[in-house]
C-alpha cells in the first residue's frame, strides 16, 4: 500500500461514503478524467487495497432490534478459544480485539430483551471468559 498517493485516498473516502457513485461522479469531485478513475479503481482491486462493496443498513431496518458491545475480558492465552466460540455464535454480529483493560469487544443482537438475557447469560458461560461489561446501544448518529 505505499503507492497509494492522495488521490487514492479522496477516491476511497468517496467509495466509502457511497459505493454506489458512478466513476463519472467520481471523477468530478476528484477533479480528473474518468479513464484515471477506471483505471484506479482496477489497481487497488487488483492490489487488494480494495477488497469489496458492501451495504450499510439502518439500525431500524434490522430484523434484531436489540444492539449491544460486549467488553470481553479473557482468562489467560484462553483468547483463540474464547474466539472460536463467539464466532459461531449466532447473536455475535461483530468481534473485535482490543487493548486495555479489555480484550476483546463483541456486537451482540437480539429480537427481544428476554432473548437477549439469554444471551447475555450464554456467553458469559464460555469457558475462558473471566469478565464482561455489556453496554445496550440506545441511538445511533452515525453509520
Amino acid at each position: 500500500m505505499s503507492n497509494i498517493d492522495d488521490t487514492d485516498r479522496e477516491l476511497i473516502a468517496l467509495l466509502r461514503d457511497n459505493a454506489r457513485l458512478s466513476v463519472v461522479a467520481l471523477a468530478r469531485q476528484l477533479r480528473v478524467a474518468r479513464a484515471t478513475v477506471q483505471n484506479r479503481i482496477a489497481r487497488l482491486e487488483r492490489e487488494g487495497v480494495i477488497v469489496g462493496y458492501s451495504v450499510r443498513l439502518k439500525p431500524a431496518a434490522e430484523a434484531q432490534r436489540i444492539r449491544a458491545l460486549m467488553n470481553v475480558a479473557v482468562e489467560g492465552n484462553r483468547t483463540a478459544e474464547v474466539l472460536r466460540e463467539l464466532r459461531g455464535h449466532p447473536n455475535v454480529a461483530a468481534l473485535h480485539s482490543t487493548n486495555g483493560r479489555w480484550d476483546l469487544v463483541a456486537e451482540l443482537r437480539a429480537d427481544t430483551l428476554e432473548e437477549f438475557d439469554r444471551v447475555l447469560s450464554g456467553v458469559r458461560l464460555i469457558e475462558g471468559i473471566a469478565n464482561t461489561e455489556t453496554s445496550i446501544l440506545l441511538s445511533t448518529y452515525k453509520v
